[in-house]
């Protein structure tokens, strides 16, 4: 089954960090874009930052020189370095891509099940 696995996850104090990463399966390739969603209670899901293949970034404004998104060479990995912490950023955080599978030959959003971070103030 395609799967992409989110960790990293938890219960910090506002102001500080957490780094959360995303492994997407084998069967995963030529991943155009890697990026990290967020839901809170209520809300609708809203992106928080995406990274392309050829390496260029978008960030929020609401994150924008506090969070960074990387992905690791192989391209099956990514993450999200979440510094400066509010407590509205609490959230479900969801890895995402668009990308192709050995079993399906078009690109295809695939999302992880979702990591909790909470935010105390």
């Amino acid at each position: 089954q395609v799967q992409l696995m989110e960790s990293g996850g938890g219960l910090v104090q506002a102001g500080g960090s957490l780094r959360l990463s995303c492994t997407a399966s084998r069967s995963i390739f030529a991943i155009n874009v890697m990026g990290w969603y967020r839901q809170a209670p209520g809300k609708e899901r809203e992106k928080v930052a995406v990274i392309q293949s050829s390496g260029s970034t978008t960030y929020e404004d609401f994150v924008k020189g506090r969070f960074t998104i990387s992905r690791d060479n192989a391209e099956n990995t990514w993450n999200l370095q979440m510094s400066s912490l509010k407590a509205e950023d609490t959230a479900v955080y969801y890895c995402y891509c668009f990308a192709k599978t050995l079993s399906r030959m078009e690109y295809y959003d695939y999302w992880g099940q979702g990591t909790q971070v909470t935010v105390s103030s």
